[in-house]
């Protein structure tokens, strides 16, 4: 299994994680320490570290190797100062990241989504544009049907990221996962993948 790559914007790049991305990695999650806590599980120091990032890594290329997980990563290309993008799979900062996981095929053909975008970016669209290339890329290479993710019932941002994308709520998961160290309830959203 692939996953694919595209430009969200000018100089924002979606692609695959790559062994190499645990150093930006590592950066992206401390400079958004504080604007994700409330939104992901408790986090040990060791989880900002550039070590611990290359075990996440490596866990998840192998998933992506069974063909369970599609993990990208947003990459802000940077520029030399004289208005030329330094352009690459891995120049620039990581400024988010998309996830497919529990990729089931049979009857089920469905997957989970998760996803976050750096602070400095929020508002600018950018979340929206990452859900639909991780819907299309999961329509037209993996051949699914419907994509799930959650959110807390309190986080209006990426509810509303979720529905400009496309899914529709479907229900209330009481106590559904640990975060920010409290089991909270979450809001299922889930989008029905069009076939031709």
């Amino acid at each position: 299994m692939t996953g694919s790559s595209a430009y969200l914007r000018e100089r924002l790049l979606i692609r695959l994680l790559e062994d190499s991305d645990a150093a930006a990695l590592a950066g992206a999650y401390q400079r958004n320490r504080e604007h994700l806590a409330p939104w992901e599980p408790k986090r040990t120091d060791r989880f900002f570290t550039s070590g611990h990032q290359a075990d996440i890594i490596r866990a998840k290329l192998a998933q992506h190797a069974l063909g369970t997980e599609v993990p990208w990563v947003l990459v802000e290309e940077e520029d030399d100062g004289g208005g030329t993008v330094c352009a690459g799979h891995r120049a620039g900062r990581v400024v988010g990241a998309v996830t497919l996981t529990g990729i089931v095929h049979g009857p089920f053909l469905s997957a989970n989504l998760g996803y976050w975008v750096d602070h400095e970016l929020t508002g600018q669209g950018i979340g929206t544009a990452a859900v639909r290339h991780a819907a299309n890329y999961a329509r037209t290479s993996l051949g699914l049907h419907r994509i799930q993710a959650a959110t807390l019932l309190h986080n209006t941002a990426s509810r509303r990221i979720l529905q400009r994308a496309g899914f529709r709520e479907i229900g209330v998961a009481p106590e559904y996962l640990k975060i920010a160290g409290q089991w909270q309830d979450h809001l299922l959203h889930q989008l029905i993948l069009p076939h031709s």
